[in-house]
């Protein structure tokens, strides 16, 4: 297990290097200058303007402003933001507690959902409580997260008050009423995040356990007469996971994405809102730096489901 971890960790090294080399040489030549403000500035003068373009690279070539990047990255500088003068840094950890909270919320909603809906379900296909489970489903993840998210706001929020629906950070009150506080705003971002991944989560359970459920070793296990129960959860469920899992990890990005629309809608301030704004204010560095955590989060996320492959199956073994 240990050498395969290592492996794996030395296999992420060029993967990330070569997502950072297209991720900068992208944002390099995409249209847009991030001193355009400073530009249209009279009161900037234009020596000025090439001093602070030249103290940041800004006109060096492409593979030296990666290099440069790259440097300082590895000396734990990850640079400073051009609106803010903030480092890039401490501007996503600001932010990243709050969509990890989100996000992981949402996701242990969505497993709730779809592994005890999706297995008994299986377990009665074609019954009434499968037939509408499907179709429950299927509504939910036919609906984008952006009119789910203004259909709570109308429905919570507008006609009957019981939630907040923009995302406050300077919360006024301590102790127990600030965690009710914040716990009652993340309550409709979470919702719908949860609902949307639950309700797709939910058919592709449903499917993963029947596919296991006909095989011969569940029936051999009810010759021998063991409880239904038993052999759902010991022979049916543990079997069925491994391709729920690949599911699962293979969507994290998907599932960024979707918090990124969700984070603009009910004002969360997220990672995804930085990127949002980075990106309508041109500034390189914080997008750079963003992008760049939420592709370490899909290759940790990749890793936590090979590891778990093992547990689920013990006739996987890792060398």
């Amino acid at each position: 297990m240990l050498q395969y971890l290592t492996r794996r960790l030395l296999i992420a090294i060029p993967s990330l290097l070569g997502i950072s080399i297209i991720l900068f040489t992208v944002l390099a030549l995409a249209p847009g200058d991030p001193f355009e403000e400073l530009a249209t500035n009279p009161a900037i003068p234009p020596d000025v303007r090439a001093h602070l373009r030249a103290s940041l690279g800004m006109d060096d070539p492409v593979h030296i402003r990666y290099i440069s990047w790259l440097t300082s990255m590895l000396h734990g500088e990850w640079g400073y933001s051009f609106v803010s003068r903030i480092p890039v840094d401490q501007l996503i950890l600001q932010r990243l507690p709050t969509t990890i909270a989100v996000i992981g919320s949402s996701q242990i909603l969505a497993l709730c959902i779809a592994l005890p809906v999706g297995v008994y379900a299986a377990t009665r296909p074609y019954s009434i409580f499968d037939q509408i489970a499907n179709t429950l489903a299927f509504i939910g993840f036919s609906l984008p997260t952006f009119f789910t998210g203004l259909l709570l706001i109308l429905l919570f929020s507008i006609h009957l008050g019981w939630l907040p629906f923009v995302f406050r950070t300077d919360i006024e009150a301590t102790g127990f009423q600030w965690w009710w506080e914040m716990f009652k705003q993340s309550i409709m971002p979470i919702m719908v995040l949860g609902l949307f991944q639950g309700a797709a989560w939910t058919r592709y359970v449903r499917s993963a356990v029947l596919d296991v459920i006909r095989l011969d070793h569940v029936t051999t296990a009810r010759s021998k007469g063991l409880s239904e129960p038993r052999i759902t959860i010991r022979h049916v469920v543990r079997n069925a996971m491994i391709p729920v899992v690949t599911l699962v990890a293979l969507q994290m990005p998907s599932v960024f994405g979707g918090a990124i629309v969700t984070e603009q809608i009910f004002r969360v301030p997220g990672i995804g809102s930085l990127l949002i704004t980075a990106i309508l204010s041109n500034d390189t560095p914080v997008i750079m730096g963003v992008t760049f955590v939420f592709a370490c989060l899909v290759i940790f996320f990749n890793l936590v489901a090979d590891l778990l492959y093992g547990w689920l199956d013990p006739r996987i073994s890792y060398r």
